[in-house]
């Protein structure tokens, strides 16, 4: 189930934000918001590079809480707001699966 809720947070409800509010760019957007999964390429800084038992948030340096207010601050500006909504649709994602691994002990 944390999957099922997981992979559709990162794939369906960016395509779903993309065809409610950019109708008439609908993919470009998709793909645009797509594009910010690229933000888990800090993960391969980390050693494991994946831990399932690890909350990303707070330990990836792409994942810290400053880099989530710069993520907020993109959406202040038109042309930088879709990648801010897309980053932090992944911040709040990763941030449920902290609460299912934090539950789950």
């Amino acid at each position: 189930m944390q999957q099922t809720i997981h992979y559709f947070l990162h794939f369906g409800f960016p395509l779903l934000i993309a065809l409610a509010f950019y109708r008439p760019g609908w993919l470009k957007a998709y793909i645009i918001l797509l594009l910010t999964m690229l933000v888990d390429l800090d993960h391969l800084l980390a050693n494991p590079i994946f831990d399932p038992c690890r909350c990303s948030i707070g330990y990836h340096p792409l994942h810290s809480y400053p880099a989530m207010f710069g993520y907020a601050l993109l959406l202040i500006w038109p042309n930088t707001r879709l990648v801010g909504i897309g980053l932090l649709l992944h911040m709040i994602t990763d941030g449920i699966d902290c609460l299912f691994i934090s539950s789950s002990f």
